[in-house]
């Protein structure tokens, strides 16, 4: 079990691009491993918290009213890197059915993987994520930095009264398509390179060099244990946004 956070442009140049880069992810997992990346859509947000670029607050209502409900099979990822985007149209892939934070995964665990997301269980226990710690996976940052490293968000929902945020997506209805709205962990990444660094002089990961990228491969339970210790120990307590 890999999940995979991955930049091909770190690599440098592939002879196959993408293709021959999943390719050889799949052939060191083997038949009996599971490859899982990050399918995310955060243009599938609230438009008032869009910030890169914001939109006038005039459009709000109609962007909630008009975004495409989220659909697994045809709603692409936004900035998760072609590697991802590879991975999610692979023969036999599955991705999840949230809309905002969605996981697809190619190999025999795939399905138990990505299935059971729970709408306001982002990055939690109900998630993808959890499913991977259930799972005793690994996890493997090619070319990206623990800024990228989701797993440190389930240590996030493991701290006590974690701040929480309203959510907003659009999604589709046995009926045709709706907003809805559901409060869920506010997440922080800002602090999460700090972490990695303190995770990384533990000597729990190992570092290697892929082409150009330097790479971090880690077991993603000792991660997110140590992350939850971290974060209660370095971490001021933020309010909850109403």
């Amino acid at each position: 079990m890999l999940l995979v956070h991955s930049s091909l442009k770190a690599l440098g140049w592939v002879c196959g691009g993408p293709v021959a880069v999943v390719q050889a992810l799949l052939d060191a997992l083997g038949p009996d491993g599971t490859l899982v990346v990050p399918t995310h859509t955060p243009d599938n947000t609230d438009p008032a918290g869009w910030r890169h670029p914001p939109v006038p607050e005039s459009w709000w209502p109609v962007i909630r009213a008009h975004m495409p409900g989220f659909d697994p099979a045809v709603t692409p990822s936004r900035w998760m890197g072609v590697l991802a985007e590879t991975v999610r149209t692979w023969p036999g892939a599955r991705r999840g059915d949230h809309p905002q934070v969605s996981f697809a995964a190619v190999g025999p665990a795939a399905e138990a993987v990505v299935t059971g997301h729970q709408l306001d269980e982002m990055l939690g226990e109900r998630s993808p994520v959890g499913a991977v710690y259930r799972l005793d996976g690994d996890v493997l940052l090619l070319g990206v930095g623990h800024d990228s490293n989701t797993s440190l968000h389930l240590a996030e929902y493991r701290l006590p009264d974690p701040p929480r945020r309203w959510e907003g997506s659009a999604v589709r209805t046995p009926t045709g398509r709706t907003w809805t709205r559901w409060p869920d962990v506010d997440t922080d990444e800002s602090d999460f390179e700090q972490l990695g660094t303190a995770f990384d002089s533990t000597g729990s990961g190992l570092t290697g060099q892929v082409g150009g990228a330097a790479c971090r491969l880690m077991r993603q339970r000792a991660l997110v244990d140590f992350a939850v210790d971290w974060l209660a120990t370095h971490r001021t307590p933020r309010a909850s946004q109403r």
